[in-house]
């Protein structure tokens, strides 16, 4: 990353405290604003997350920042026997919690508060671990990738859905107006905070996609990696395995 991108560069709390607090924050308009902004193409490429680790073993998942849990109810239709929901954010727990109990999945998903950069599992305990839109609000990217790394068995798979920049210099003006501008003022008209949403389009503007985060991936010991872009190249999914 160009530089580590906090919601209030201002502020002198950790990224760590500033992101929890955002999520707190907009997690009630959240699910609707993901919606909104993404014209509901993000529900079709979590359906591609979950085809992709529907070709491998997967008894145990970790979803990490779960968020409002919208990738561990779609992984739950898989015969996955458990499947844990990861966040930092009390906030969007507690809307993902509810989500589960409605769906009648709390048996399968255990919506659970922790830090990805200090997970509190065993060493080599989950089939796969999955990301949708939260790697790049670690604070310490190389550390949270190689907890990732240790919590995986042997051969196990991570999936991450990532926020992208389109390769096409057409397309990337329109997304930076996009992202800049348009997404932030929706925001602010459905959650009241532009600031949350301008923090989002700036973090994704300098996140490394594509082959710069694939060799990231390389670097901290996965192996196998591939990064399959979708709609346009605004996003992309990353494929990767442990030794």
């Amino acid at each position: 990353m160009k530089k580590m991108i906090k919601p209030d560069q201002n502020n002198p709390e950790t990224k760590k405290k500033q992101v929890t607090k955002m999520f707190n924050g907009i997690s009630k308009s959240y699910d609707i604003l993901n919606r909104i902004i993404t014209l509901g193409i993000d529900v079709l490429w979590r359906k591609r997350v979950v085809q992709l680790i529907k070709k491998h073993k997967h008894d145990n998942i970790l979803d990490i920042a779960t968020g409002t849990g919208d990738l561990a109810i779609e992984l739950a239709r898989l015969d996955t026997k458990k499947i844990i929901g990861l966040d930092i954010s009390p906030g969007m727990l507690a809307i993902g919690k509810q989500k589960v109990a409605e769906k009648k999945l709390h048996e399968r998903i255990d919506m659970q508060l922790g830090d990805s950069e200090a997970l509190q599992f065993d060493d080599a305990y989950f089939d796969a671990v999955t990301i949708a839109f939260g790697v790049r609000n670690f604070e310490q990217l190389d550390k949270g990738l190689q907890e990732i790394l240790r919590v995986l068995k042997p051969k196990g798979t991570l999936v991450i859905l990532e926020t992208a920049v389109p390769k096409n210099i057409f397309l990337k003006g329109f997304y930076s107006l996009y992202t800049q501008n348009i997404m932030p003022m929706v925001g602010k008209i459905f959650s009241k905070d532009r600031s949350a949403y301008q923090y989002l389009s700036e973090s994704a503007a300098v996140f490394p996609c594509g082959e710069a985060f694939n060799n990231i991936l390389i670097k901290n010991g996965f192996i196998l990696v591939e990064d399959f872009p979708q709609t346009l190249g605004v996003s992309s999914i990353y494929f990767a395995k442990k030794p």
